[in-house]
């Protein structure tokens, strides 16, 4: 027969100061080992909004610079500028050419 267990609010309890000790120290690598854990899935999961983001902005950008809705590279108007000028000279330089061949064909005949 065994004795039933009497716990009161009086019930002494002893245990030797280690084994204190050990409990004290399990608990508290225990608690620093969670929140480091919840310390690493919030720092995963702030860099994953992060690239998030910038994935979006990227696809806006990728989407948009070729159509010209974000503007144009001030190198890009100036060189626009230059192959419109070009185009303008080679007109130029074509009407006299025509001009020449028509004239020396008036010469010689």
């Amino acid at each position: 027969m065994t004795k039933p267990l009497k716990i009161s609010e009086e019930a002494a309890v002893q245990m030797p100061m280690k084994t204190v000790a050990s409990l004290i120290i399990i608990v508290a690598l225990g608690t620093m080992g969670y929140f480091q854990m919840i310390e690493r899935l919030n720092v995963a999961d702030t860099r994953l909004q992060i690239m998030e983001k910038d994935l979006n902005e990227n696809t806006e950008f990728r989407i948009k610079w070729p159509r010209g809705q974000l503007g144009s590279l001030p190198a890009d108007s100036e060189q626009f500028m230059m192959i419109e000028d070009l185009y303008k000279t080679v007109e130029k330089i074509e009407e006299k050419q025509e001009t020449n061949t028509t004239n020396k064909v008036n010469i010689e005949f």
